[in-house]
């Protein structure tokens, strides 16, 4: 069939689409459409709905009451919930596990999970990238948690066996701070990272698509689909929360009680259990159809753009911008995205010249839909980004604060709490406040915002990452006094020796600081990258929040690496500001130079956050826009 024009449908509008000429003069480019059965053919003949549910086998589900919703949900969070429980009971026992067992000194222990944790979360785009061009999220996650859990079992036996670590004799706690017990061998190490970058590997894959599969559960056409969203994202995290609590405490436990070995045992036992959950729910769960190599999409805009970056908008052979009529996309998986006047440098990968023919090439011409997405990913990134500070105080409140509590006094009442577990406080802080937050926050909220959620989901980030500021600060106040306390009686060099008189429990107000900060902040980002991203790119969408927490994890570790280089001065025999031995360190001018980065970060947080447009908003704009020319032409 050949190709004809198409003035805009009803369904569309007739956009702005002129870039300032001169500074002077702009051009009203009504937006025109060119019908290709080819084309069309290309990209998957055309695709409406393009968060229309189908099953297991890509077929439309006839009736959907028998799946989906929060039964479907389920099954998910409990993934979720042992995915968690491994990340964390990692996190928080591997850097005692090489220290104590794999004899690696501390620093380099504590850089080395910092680097995994990072290399877990940045590498969620590769999940996320498999599950919207290829596999879906269902396929994706089943793929990956089965990678995960070798991981696991991996870890497990070289815990349980002795050829896989060095030899134990003859190394009390003076031979470890003294560096003097046999240190592990190369090809021991090797294996040790090999089966942990597995586990790495493994969470990858599933991160970016958990959430955004467990959300696909929910019928967008309900009324209440916004408020079911809201209310999942929260559970969701709650989820996450019981997981990080069970590997700070049971596990912690089973450790102290059982040894390592049973330790990461219980981790694998508890994937493995997720994995059959997971798959016993296959009949309920609701499919969305992956919609090709979005980094294709992406590169065939840039590159189409960059082909037409001389061709001006107001150019005599202009045919208008380029788009399939009707309510069809040109994108499986994806509805059609209206036209906006962001980087209108992109647009000029949909500009359609009379000599692009009948039948262009997509490296050439892109639809607007195609361009949209391309936009919407660039304009999602400040967003995300201004998370990796909070995640960087994360990151350094797992190692730093544990090195705090070992110097203090854990007992409550007799009862002595293991150092490794004062993690929990911040999930336990978590887990009260999702318990709490719509029966006392979004009602108090309400009536200040007028907002029917509390607080809208920029808001919630924000007000996430002001308490992260208070957190951190309070950190270095606390710190300040701990150090002069130990100085003062007499425990300079005796650092791990806790303080009777002095409680650890002076650590949960940063703990509880931080974890208020993380609901807020995760959750809230979580529900904004996946109502905001593009529909064939929702598991890309989501790994932005798992990339920011990877890049927080790197940055902790080379912001810890220039401290160290820039405060230690071997030749006045002067130790760094994160010197082993907390008690001659400066720990308080860490967490106050965190602070300082944090103010920085908030201040260019609510910039980008004033500047941002929600997708609602603009699709609101665009509809003025076209009531208003109606009726000008009236």
């Amino acid at each position: 069939m050949g190709s004809r024009e198409i003035k805009s449908p009803e369904d569309m509008l007739e956009t702005p689409a002129s870039l300032e000429e001169d500074g002077r003069s702009r051009k009203k480019l009504g937006m025109f459409f060119i019908e290709s059965d080819n084309r069309r053919t290309a990209f998957g003949r055309g695709y409406t709905g393009g968060t229309t549910p189908v099953d297991i086998h890509g077929k439309p589900i006839a009736d959907l009451s028998k799946t989906g919703g929060w039964i479907a949900a389920l099954f998910i969070f409990g993934n979720e919930m042992a995915e968690r429980m491994a990340y964390f009971g990692l996190s928080v026992n591997m850097v005692a596990f090489m220290f104590y067992v794999m004899h690696r000194p501390f620093s380099s222990s504590s850089n080395a999970v910092n680097n995994f944790l990072g290399i877990s979360q940045v590498s969620s785009v590769l999940g996320g990238f498999l599950a919207d061009a290829y596999l879906g999220r269902y396929w994706t996650i089943a793929i990956f948690t089965t990678i995960y859990l070798a991981g696991l079992i991996g870890i497990t036996l070289c815990a349980s066996m002795k050829i896989f670590v060095p030899n134990q004799d003859q190394c009390d706690q003076l031979s470890l701070l003294l560096g003097s017990c046999e240190p592990a061998k190369p090809w021991q190490m090797l294996y040790l990272y090999v089966v942990l970058y597995l586990t790495s590997f493994g969470a990858a894959g599933i991160r970016p698509c958990v959430s955004s599969f467990g959300a696909d559960q929910f019928d967008e056409r309900s009324k209440d689909y916004k408020t079911l969203l809201d209310r999942f994202f929260n559970f969701f995290y709650l989820c996450v929360t019981i997981g990080a609590i069970v590997a700070f405490t049971l596990v912690v436990y089973i450790q102290i009680e059982r040894g390592w070995g049973a330790a990461f045992g219980s981790l694998a036992i508890a994937m493995g259990v997720s994995n059959m959950l997971f798959f016993a729910g296959t009949p309920l769960y609701r499919h969305r159809l992956p919609g090709g190599s979005p980094l294709t999409r992406v590169a065939q805009v840039l590159v189409a753009a960059f082909k037409k970056q001389h061709v001006p908008f107001t150019r005599s052979e202009l045919v208008g911008l380029y788009e399939l009529p009707g309510r069809h996309s040109a994108i499986k998986g994806s509805g059609k995205i209206p036209h906006t006047d962001d980087f209108r440098c992109l647009d000029k990968a949909a500009l359609q010249l009379k000599e692009d023919g009948g039948n262009p090439s997509p490296w050439r011409l892109c639809t607007v839909t195609q361009v949209e997405e391309v936009k919407i990913l660039i304009k999602l990134i400040p967003i995300p980004a201004c998370t990796i500070m909070l995640n960087v105080i994360l990151t350094e409140f797992i190692t730093l604060s544990i090195q705090q509590a070992y110097t203090l006094n854990t007992h409550i009442g007799k009862l002595k709490l293991p150092v490794t577990c004062m993690p929990v406080f911040p999930g336990l802080s978590i887990f009260l406040i999702l318990c709490l937050y719509y029966s006392i926050f979004v009602p108090v909220s309400r009536r200040i915002t007028g907002h029917p959620h509390g607080a809208s989901q920029l808001q919630r980030v924000g007000i996430g990452l002001f308490i992260s500021i208070l957190s951190v600060a309070w950190g270095g106040v606390f710190e300040r006094f701990r150090r002069g306390y130990a100085i003062k009686h007499g425990y300079e060099f005796t650092f791990l020796t806790p303080m009777p008189d002095l409680s650890a429990y002076w650590l949960l107000i940063q703990y509880c600081l931080i974890g208020i900060a993380e609901v807020f902040s995760i959750v809230g980002l979580l529900e904004f990258l996946y109502e905001e991203a593009p529909d064939a790119m929702k598991s890309i969408g989501s790994a932005y929040a798992a990339i920011a927490g990877g890049l927080g994890c790197f940055a902790a570790s080379i912001i810890n690496s220039i401290v160290k280089s820039v405060t230690r001065n071997p030749e006045n025999k002067q130790q760094s500001w994160l010197s082993q031995n907390i008690n001659n360190a400066k720990f308080d001018y860490f967490y106050w130079l965190l602070t300082v980065l944090s103010i920085i970060n908030f201040c260019f947080f609510l910039y980008s956050a004033h500047r941002y447009k929600y997708r609602t908003e603009q699709t609101f704009e665009a509809w003025e826009t076209k009531q208003n020319i109606l009726a000008e032409d009236s």
